[in-house]
């Protein structure tokens, strides 16, 4: 069955749009734009890819065929400033822009709530909206971790414990009740590790963190349990902008990153990384993946998003977080046999068929990828 809806005006192509995204936005156009190659004949291109972004970013849009500044703290940026009378939101900047387009596909990225809350809107449009879910609620309790806990919980779902706390005594409260085992703590929402911490409780020989290791290593993640609480009960940022935390144990076994392409819950094509150094392993991990289906299905995932697990000590593999966007390393795919980025645009574009996850598991060839630093240079922004 064809996905893509009948194109309206067939004078101009159907495009796919790339909204802001966390990191991997410019590795999904390069691939959009390896499949537009391999898709189209010499006289017809399938489709154009457009990309936005807050941010005048041309190391990005260099792989857009059309692009388009996206509206900043309510402000649509133009060469005329517009006053916070005139100006639209972000979801009607791009549905109006859209809509004149022809775009058929839209991947949201960091901005999923803005645009789920309007979900009707674009389907009245035709267009195919993709913020990693199918409500604001199932976004909400994904970003928040303790519902994302309890939610797991909840559904039967292997996920990592937490507790949450508010405030130095109910820390302290929870460290008196846990501290016997290895413990870490991290904010209730937030990305790309920020504020995670381990702690040094639970150790067999008692032997504390350097109170100048975790300052010197920040890397490691390590920090004395004393000196946390003390920063965190004297924090001048904590005390004018409360931040509820989580302390959980800290999990032993080896970390997966999971790459998944999904509608309405059912998983199309998925890849297992791990890492070990510098080095990421990619291929199709059973075990791991024995959790995330139905970790997807009981959130009704819609589009590409990403999911961390971690093992236990006795090696069952618990949930970490489903982030409800394309994780920075799903470019790594394409070196495995299968480029989800091209599995999940090319059925929901319409030039081919709906994907099946056993047949995809099938061209997983398991590699090893290590990234490497590069630079584009890029003009001066007036901004």
């Amino acid at each position: 069955m064809n996905n893509l809806a009948d194109n309206s005006n067939p004078s101009i192509p159907v495009a796919a749009w790339l909204a802001e995204g966390q990191s991997s936005q410019r590795d999904m156009l390069e691939s959009l734009q390896s499949l537009k190659n391999k898709s189209s004949s010499p006289s017809k291109n399938p489709f154009q890819v457009i990309a936005s972004h807050r941010h005048n970013r041309p190391e990005i849009f260099e792989f857009a065929d059309m692009v388009y500044r996206e509206p900043s703290d309510s402000i649509v940026d133009t060469d005329i400033q517009m006053t916070n009378e005139t100006a639209i939101p972000r979801w009607q900047f791009v549905l109006e822009q859209a809509q004149k387009n022809n775009v058929k596909v839209l991947l949201t990225g960091r901005n999923g709530i803005d645009y789920e809350a309007h979900r009707e809107k674009f389907d009245a449009a035709g267009i195919r909206l993709l913020t990693g879910a199918t409500s604001v609620t199932a976004l909400e309790s994904i970003d928040d971790k303790f519902a994302f806990m309890q939610h797991c919980h909840t559904h039967n779902i292997p996920v990592a414990d937490a507790w949450l706390f508010d405030n130095t005594a109910e820390l302290e409260a929870l460290l008196a009740e846990h501290g016997n085992q290895p413990l870490c703590v991290k904010p209730v929402v937030g990305i790309f590790a920020q504020g995670f911490w381990r702690l040094d409780t639970g150790k067999a020989d008692s032997t504390a963190y350097d109170s100048f290791e975790h300052l010197y290593f920040t890397e490691e993640k390590k920090i004395n349990t004393a000196q946390f609480v003390n920063a965190y009960t004297n924090s001048q940022m904590v005390h004018e902008r409360p931040i509820p935390m989580l302390l959980m144990p800290y999990l032993s076994g080896q970390e997966y990153s999971i790459d998944v392409v999904c509608e309405y819950g059912e998983v199309l094509a998925a890849v297992t990384r791990h890492k070990t150094g510098k080095i990421q392993h990619v291929g199709y991990e059973q075990s791991v993946m024995d959790v995330v289906i139905p970790l997807i299905r009981s959130f009704g995932c819609d589009g590409i998003v990403s999911v961390q697990t971690k093992a236990d000590d006795s090696g069952q593999h618990r949930v970490l977080e489903i982030n409800s966007r394309p994780s920075g390393g799903i470019g790594y795919t394409s070196h495995s046999g299968i480029d989800l980025t091209q599995v999940g645009f090319s059925y929901w574009l319409g030039l081919s068929e709906k994907p099946n996850l056993e047949t995809n598991i099938q061209h997983i060839e398991p590699c090893q990828v290590r990234s490497i630093m590069m630079s584009v240079k890029i003009e001066k922004d007036d901004e």
